[in-house]
């Protein structure tokens, strides 16, 4: 426990007049603390204004009361005054009197102080009590952190009892945490929806890179009409994409149905070539992707229209993000799992 503080002295006052330093704080028990006037008004403005609060019948003693917590809680809070400090143990014992009194009095440090130990110490039998202790006391960093315990381990809290009695006698708070909760679990949703569709997005711009690597150097199996692949050449950076789209391209050259248009995986190919010539900054003559001359002319549907530019914006975004990032992926390259590659989507529709 911190130390209690010492009675003030008559040398404490620079007037000479021990009545104008010397304080009593009178506690819930009957306890009377001696206490400094000045130490006090510097540490607490609102200490400050009832100290120096003028008075009609003026008693030789002044006393401040501090009830409705432990008499050695509030000990503790006077010695702080003194000291700026307060042991773990106290800590331990009075986190939650010592709160109060920092946000009823004014104390920012030791309140501070007391949000780290209850965060530090939260659990789900305690997190309804705290959580209904830091709305009342205006601690946001605290009432975030047990709100998201409640959110995370709701099962578990909603057996507790500090919830039953959350229920019954404050239905508000509890609206309040399961918005809360429901607005997390969406939010988590999106998040989840928006790196599926991002993952979509780099595999489709890495499938242009290796579509044109395919078309213009030509990778293992499959080459440009003009060049045939080199049988010592070794398996390329994106290897599984590139095997992928070899694969089909293969496909797609011995594939009967696709002349009546019934096969799925000849239209994701065509898609694909389709989706290089919206990207294709090449002039016609110089770019050796087939087809990719013949599609930049190609009109769509209206209804088609407004979805492929859309698709065609977010692939672009994605290449150009990955290319930012290509240093970094290279010296983190041993620390990175293999890519999806084209055969995860190649049975998806790109315009969906």
């Amino acid at each position: 426990m911190c130390r209690r503080p010492a009675s003030p002295t008559e040398s404490d006052n620079a007037s000479g007049d021990p009545t104008e330093t010397c304080i009593q704080i009178v506690t819930s028990g009957g306890r009377r603390i001696p206490a400094n006037a000045n130490i006090l008004a510097s540490a607490s403005t609102v200490l400050r204004s009832v100290i120096y609060r003028p008075e009609k019948n003026r008693s030789s003693e002044k006393t401040i009361p501090i009830l409705g917590v432990p008499c050695d809680a509030v000990e503790v809070f006077v010695g702080f005054f003194y000291s700026n400090k307060c042991t773990e143990e106290d800590m331990e014992k009075y986190r939650i009197h010592l709160l109060a009194l920092s946000h009823v009095y004014l104390v920012p440090q030791l309140k501070t102080r007391c949000t780290k130990a209850l965060i530090e110490r939260l659990t789900v039998e305690n997190v309804v009590d705290v959580l209904q202790l830091a709305r009342l006391c205006d601690a946001p960093d605290l009432y975030l952190k047990c709100v998201k315990l409640v959110s995370n381990s709701f099962k578990s809290v909603e057996k507790t009892e500090g919830w039953k009695f959350l229920q019954t006698n404050d239905p508000f708070l509890e609206l309040e945490i399961l918005q809360f909760i429901d607005e997390s679990e969406s939010l988590r949703k999106r998040s989840r929806k928006r790196r599926k569709e991002q993952s979509l997005y780099l595999q489709l711009s890495e499938a242009m890179d290796c579509l044109e690597h395919i078309c213009t150097e030509g990778c293992l199996s499959v080459g440009p009409y003009d060049k045939k692949p080199s049988k010592n050449m070794s398996p390329c950076s994106k290897f599984s994409t590139c095997q992928g789209l070899q694969l089909s391209i293969r496909h797609v050259a011995n594939c009967r149905k696709r002349v009546n248009g019934g096969c799925v995986r000849c239209k994701r190919m065509w898609q694909l070539f389709k989706l290089h010539s919206s990207i294709c900054e090449l002039p016609d003559s110089t770019c050796k992707v087939p087809l990719c001359r013949r599609l930049k002319t190609q009109k769509m549907k209206k209804k088609e229209e407004g979805r492929w530019e859309l698709l065609v914006k977010k692939v672009t975004l994605a290449k150009a993000t990955s290319s930012l990032l290509l240093p970094k992926k290279k010296r983190n390259e041993n620390d990175l799992t293999p890519p999806c590659g084209f055969n995860d989507y190649c049975n998806r529709s790109l315009v969906c």
